[in-house]
């Protein structure tokens, strides 16, 4: 259950993301918050393999690179629409659509990687809807 504990320092560090960025919008223009602030991701990723001592080179072309290729264009648009949404836009209305990932990821998973539908996960899916809605349209 490691990746529980994962996940959570992600959602602690992650929450604090898009009110940031909001601060950091009010003056600086999106694409150079998000130039800095990818930057730094790009500085502590090659820090972490460089002091895991991971070989980079030899993953590029494995057969499995073109998913981790695709995820880095999926990553680009979706980051840089973002940040110029939390921009344009309150942090209200913006995070809670942006969290749709939640549910859209959750259907491929099931649809494309066969992992289980069940009740539960369907229920989940549909509050997950109710909370965005809720949550995010005046």
């Amino acid at each position: 259950m490691r990746y529980l504990s994962w996940a959570l320092l992600a959602l602690a560090s992650y929450t604090l993301v898009a009110p940031l960025v909001k601060l950091a919008t009010a003056e600086i223009p999106s694409d150079v918050a998000l130039l800095v602030a990818n930057g730094m991701l790009v500085i502590g990723a090659t820090v972490v393999v460089v002091a895991s001592d991971t070989a980079v080179v030899p993953y590029l072309t494995d057969s499995h690179a073109i998913y981790a290729y695709g995820a880095g264009i999926c990553l680009t648009i979706g980051i840089l629409a973002y940040y110029r949404a939390l921009a344009a836009g309150p942090v209200s209305v913006v995070v809670p659509i942006f969290g749709l990932f939640i549910v859209t990821s959750s259907i491929i998973g099931m649809a494309v990687l066969d992992e289980p539908l069940t009740a539960r996960k369907l229920a989940g899916i549909g509050f997950a809807i109710l909370a965005v809605y809720l949550t995010g349209v005046n």
